[in-house]
């Protein structure tokens, strides 16, 4: 039996790479579990719940909320993982392409938190942990939009944490390094100098432990920022699940 036992937790971009193992681990953990992709995973598995959902808009994120308070109850951990990606130098970056990376990685991480914190306030507490990058805190060229929303997203989850303070609600960034899943496939990291190849970039169930550690410590532990980054050394054991 862990903390997590029979407790319900929610989790976005669940469908792939780090949400996908990241509802495993709670499940393992024996949470009950929602998983929330804007295309449910085929094939349904039945330790889930699992919902659609666009985060980046309102009324749909209002709708998985209301849903979700109304006939599962108020989570005790919602993981803030639902995200895009984009590796584009300046000049080649669309505005609509700028556009969208706010829209899913900051303005949909608002848009969770308003909807679910002040439940997990009024219900003593809980953890809300999002999932950013290294590209929160250090600068890469071609990274102008998707930093930009990553940056973002740093600057939100701060503020929330001294908004927050002493209601019991545990907020939470866990920023990885570059992690290998799908995300990659149209970018070919090998024959980007500076980058990791695939084999050396961290795998999808590392970030899930994060996300367990810090779901799991003691109420009086507060965990404000996890920062993993891959070693340099070729992961070994079986292929990673892709986001």
């Amino acid at each position: 039996m862990t903390a997590l036992a029979g407790r319900l937790a929610l989790v976005t971009g669940a469908s792939r790479g780090i949400g996908a193992a990241t509802a495993r681990a709670l499940a393992d953990a024996g949470a009950r579990v929602v998983r929330v992709s804007r295309t449910p995973p085929q094939p349904a598995d039945a330790r889930f719940h699992d919902l659609s959902c666009d985060v980046s808009q309102s009324a749909a994120v209002e709708a998985l909320v209301a849903r979700v308070l109304g006939q599962e109850g108020v989570p005790a951990v919602v993981v803030n993982n639902a995200g895009g990606f984009l590796l584009e130098p300046l000049e080649r970056t669309s505005p609509e392409e700028f556009d969208r990376q706010i829209a899913v990685n900051l303005r949909g991480s608002f848009l969770l938190a308003r909807g679910f914190l002040p439940a997990m306030r009024d219900a003593g507490g809980g953890s809300f942990i999002s999932i950013g990058s290294v590209a929160d805190h250090t600068g890469f060229s071609e990274n102008a939009a998707y930093a930009a929303s990553k940056y973002g997203l740093r600057g939100l989850h701060e503020t929330l944490v001294a908004e927050y303070r002493g209601t019991g609600v545990r907020l939470v960034l866990v920023s990885p390094g570059a992690t290998d899943t799908t995300i990659w496939d149209p970018f070919a990291p090998e024959s980007r100098p500076g980058f990791p190849s695939r084999a050396e970039m961290l795998r999808p169930e590392d970030v899930a432990d994060a996300v367990i550690f810090a779901a799991t410590r003691p109420e009086h532990v507060h965990v404000d920022w996890i920062r993993l980054q891959p070693s340099g050394r070729a992961a070994s054991g079986p292929p990673p699940h892709t986001r």
